[in-house]
């Protein structure tokens, strides 16, 4: 029996874990070794994607390896799954005008409707009550 996530990493999460795992907070650390630890996997928005691409273009990621290889990654670590956009993630979006981008309102859509936790140290998500998060 395959295990379902439990969690859901916004963006940065995602790149710092994968990246530089000493940028996580404590608890961000601790939540994701004990998913590993129980070989749970983690999910991401296939919105994460694109966002990373755009950071990457945009300077604002620096890769070690091509964008490429890095995707690479990210689909054959055995911890990570993707949560693609679907008709009721968008419809979640537009309850969702709180939040700044398209990405943000999108990561807490696909948590809401799959009643994931959000890691994320995104403070106006957090603060804005709409979605579970550890931040």
């Amino acid at each position: 029996m395959s295990l379902q996530p439990r969690l859901l990493l916004d963006t940065h999460i995602l790149v710092r874990w994968l990246i530089d795992a000493k940028k996580l907070t404590k608890e961000q650390s601790r939540v994701l070794e004990a998913a590993v630890k129980r070989t749970e996997p983690v999910g991401y928005s296939a919105i994460t994607l694109l966002e990373i691409a755009i950071l990457v273009d945009d300077g604002q990621i620096k890769l070690k390896s091509s964008l490429e290889d890095f995707f690479d990654s990210i689909q054959s670590h055995p911890a990570l799954r993707v949560f693609p956009l679907t008709h009721e993630i968008a419809a979640d979006v537009k309850m969702l005008g709180v939040l700044r981008t398209p990405a943000d309102r999108t990561i807490a859509a696909t948590a809401r409707v799959h009643r994931l936790t959000l890691l994320t140290s995104d403070q106006r998500i957090a603060d804005s009550k709409l979605v579970k998060v550890i931040d």
